[in-house]
């Protein structure tokens, strides 16, 4: 195994202390939004094949294919690391965003390229081929918006807010019209050129949700103007806690950026609340924006981000438009039972239905203290993580896997090495050193020198 090292991205959302205090690095006041273990040709870390011996892990994996990634995955793949592993941590809302699918992140990347903009440019939508599907594993409170609502839900956080541009959305949503506005058809007529090739058989559900959409994401800052104190005044008057939540969030992002009407788009969609352990997987296409917290995030082997709103980076909506994915539907939480994973005496497995990635969150202690987490699970899927909780299911060993530590101390061992790994540092781990296991150090006269919890990024064979 060799150890490796995270590329820092210093994004103005970003925490100001967690990731620093996790890492050893110095508060020095200014933001740190992600910790990337990367094999992404842009951003790659790098690893150490041995002393005095540093070199960026894409360039390990094409030198050594079948040892570092494996035949299965340079067979499906090709010699690249497939996965794209970070730890990232919100301080305040970030973008509305939306990631490509294959053939669009293919026809964007070309376009880009024919049009003469830098890998690095700013201005780039699509810096490789790859679709782009995520998952986060909560590690602090970790709160998200992740796809559209239902329509009553929607309908009904617009129509709470005394505003125009609410009143505008609530009536592409084919809500009824309020104070006797009558807004004609052909007020969405922009929206309606917008629209993908698929619109043509989209139901007139995904369309209304579409201009609805539009009409938030496109507003110019005078269209924005009082929306902050009409999102306060409307948050007194909802109800449920879920609409509640829809309203903290879009106050906390209309605080952040005050001319920004995309934050509208909030009322729109799930709002999910993660205690640690908690997770959700977000399929291209959909739209979302984290809202504060700390998580493990893993992806495809992509930097593809489309932007709405919500950053003072590049938006383009156009592209983001195209690849917009309309339909209603809860948050999808790779956790549950029914998507793969097992609840053992120490780990939770995440296993989303993609083939490039999943995750391991899990916990070790040499004085068998229980883990709180396993706990919740039990209390959530009830019998069924009861059941397995006792079963020791093998990590997965015929991959690439990163491991790190995010607590205390750990004990990582391969087949062919072993290493103890403190917070904050990682190891790659090649296919070819077989079966993984990761256990607690040998106590100490510190009780808590035995104990420390862990990530473990790999592909799910």
């Amino acid at each position: 195994m060799f150890s490796i090292s995270p590329v820092p991205k210093r994004y103005a959302w970003g925490s100001k202390t967690r990731l620093q205090d996790l890492f050893s690095l110095p508060a020095n006041g200014e933001p740190l939004a992600e910790m990337w273990f990367s094999g992404h040709e842009e951003s790659p870390s790098e690893v150490a094949l041995g002393p005095g011996v540093h070199v960026p892990l894409p360039h390990a994996i094409r030198n050594a294919p079948g040892m570092m990634v494996g035949p299965t995955c340079s067979e499906r793949f090709g010699p690249v690391l497939p996965y794209l592993f970070k730890v990232i941590s919100a301080r305040i809302p970030l973008s509305m965003q939306v990631h490509p699918v294959g053939f669009q992140a293919r026809a964007g990347f070309n376009a880009e390229n024919v049009a003469g903009i830098p890998l690095n440019s700013p201005l780039r939508s699509f810096k490789d081929v790859n679709e782009k599907s995520e998952m986060v594993v909560a590690l602090t409170s970790f709160q998200a918006s992740v796809g559209f609502a239902p329509r009553a839900f929607a309908l009904r956080n617009l129509h709470a807010v005394d505003h125009p541009l609410t009143r505008r959305m609530e009536h592409a949503l084919g809500g009824h019209p309020r104070h006797h506005e009558h807004l004609e058809a052909a007020d969405f007529s922009e929206a309606d050129s917008r629209m993908p090739l698929a619109s043509v058989v989209w139901p007139t559900s995904y369309m209304r949700t579409f201009r609805a959409f539009h009409a938030a994401i496109t507003a110019d800052g005078d269209q924005a103007a009082g929306l902050l104190q009409a999102l306060v005044h409307a948050r007194g008057s909802v109800a449920s806690t879920k609409s509640r939540m829809a309203f903290d969030y879009a106050i906390a992002a209309a605080r952040a950026f005050p001319d920004d009407a995309s934050v509208l788009t909030l009322l729109m969609m799930n709002p999910i609340s993660l205690d640690e352990g908690g997770s959700v997987f977000i399929p291209a296409g959909t739209p979302h924006a984290y809202i504060q917290g700390t998580g493990a995030e893993i992806m495809t082997n992509s930097d593809n981000v489309l932007r709405a709103g919500m950053t003072v980076k590049h938006r383009d909506i156009d592209n983001l438009l195209q690849c917009l994915n309309c339909a209603s539907a809860g948050p999808i939480d790779p956790s549950d039972a029914r998507l793969g994973t097992f609840v053992m005496r120490d780990i939770v497995l995440y296993r989303p239905p993609v083939d490039e990635f999943m995750l391991a969150y899990g916990h070790v202690d040499g004085a068998r203290r229980p883990w709180p987490i396993l706990d919740r699970m039990v209390q959530r899927y009830g019998r069924l993580a009861d059941y397995v909780r006792a079963t020791r299911q093998p990590l997965p060993h015929r991959g690439p896997r990163v491991v790190l530590c995010t607590e205390g101390r750990v004990l990582c061992d391969s087949e062919r090495d072993s290493r103890v790994l403190a917070a904050g540092e990682a190891v790659f781990v090649p296919a070819g050193e077989g079966r993984l296991s990761v256990d607690a150090v040998q106590a100490t006269k510190k009780p808590e020198d035995s104990s420390g919890s862990f990530i473990v990024a790999s592909t799910p064979f």
